[in-house]
């Protein structure tokens, strides 16, 4: 889920027959690279579920927590950097990303949303963004005044384009 503001989201995170979980992102050539979070919760069939933080270190850079084997949900909070959000799992995963009225995915000019998704807009206007069994997803959404930066620029282009060719119309009528 994206906060209204958009800085940050809250991921819940099922894990299976597992003891520990590791908060890693894609880097620039896919390569894992750390992924800064706070607000760690798990929970399971144990009240409360217990947890050990293991911080980035001279071996590993990656930030994890190690429990009891078992199943869980990790939950967590990391922030969003250029509206661009990113996962990727070692096994096919459903993927839901709930946004909040403020922003949209439906402009391909704005937006970047990954192969095989499924967009549905809720009643309460926010936006559903829906991966099936995907060992990734990817998406980048945006905020109204993008929009209209947008059609701004684009509407500049066009009179540009128009006040560049009205010589070359014009002469090509007097030839004529």
């Amino acid at each position: 889920m994206v906060y209204p503001n958009g800085t940050a989201y809250r991921a819940s995170v099922e894990i299976e027959n597992t003891s520990r979980y590791e908060f890693v992102e894609s880097g620039l050539l896919g390569e894992p690279s750390p992924l800064t979070v706070k607000d760690i919760q798990l929970s399971g069939n144990c009240s409360p579920c217990n947890y050990s933080l293991t911080g980035p270190s001279f071996t590993s850079n990656v930030q994890a927590i190690t429990f009891e084997q078992g199943n869980y949900v990790v939950s967590f909070t990391s922030p969003i950097r250029d509206n661009h959000i990113q996962a990727s799992f070692k096994s096919p995963y459903n993927v839901n990303i709930s946004l909040p009225q403020e922003f949209d995915v439906r402009n391909p000019l704005l937006a970047g949303i990954s192969p095989g998704a499924n967009v549905t807009r809720s009643p309460e206007n926010t936006t559903i963004i829906r991966w099936n069994k995907t060992q990734s997803a990817d998406l980048r959404f945006y905020d109204s005044g993008r929009e209209t930066l947008l059609y701004f620029f684009l509407q500049f282009m066009g009179i540009i384009a128009i006040v560049m060719l009205m010589p070359f119309l014009l002469t090509m009528k007097k030839k004529q």
